[in-house]
């Protein structure tokens, strides 16, 4: 029998914990966790071939994805994040200075569509060697995005 998807959630974050593999926010309980390594994971990922191919992307607001955020914004793509305070509408990014959250209010423009975003990179709690992703449980991060039909890409630690 295999194991639900909350008791991975929860062998996932005491591992992190117990391998100090986990950074700000702490406890990661109940997050999509940051980790140590979070900055190579995002370089690695912009430097793929798949995520090469995209200029405008949708990206999550977790802190595990802030130096993708601020990578991909130096490199000149274009970011839509979810905002938090309007239920469906977008952060339109294209500075830097933006991919911190306390500032992408004041340097973002606010869209109800992420126009011409063509991928996701979403944050998660684990990820499959084959592409599955499991979310910390509450579907936040993936909605309205089956309806886009974007490809989607996350950042893990090993």
């Amino acid at each position: 029998m295999s194991q639900t998807a909350g008791a991975t959630r929860e062998a996932v974050w005491n591992e992190l914990l117990r391998e100090r593999a986990a950074t700000y926010p702490l406890p990661p309980h109940g997050h999509h966790p940051n980790f140590v390594g979070a900055k190579e994971a995002a370089a690695a990922l912009l430097a793929h071939p798949q995520v090469q191919a995209h200029r405008i992307l949708i990206v999550g607001a977790e802190r595990a994805l802030y130096p993708f955020r601020k990578q991909a914004l130096a490199a000149g793509l274009v970011l839509y994040i979810p905002d938090q305070k309007r239920d469906g509408w977008y952060l339109r990014l294209e500075v830097a200075a933006g991919a911190a959250l306390k500032r992408s209010r004041e340097l973002g423009e606010p869209r109800l569509h992420p126009e011409g975003a063509s991928a996701a990179v979403l944050a998660c709690v684990a990820a499959a060697r084959d592409g599955g992703r499991l979310s910390k449980g509450f579907g936040w991060a993936w909605n309205g995005l089956p309806e886009l039909n974007l490809p989607v890409f996350t950042v893990a630690h090993r």
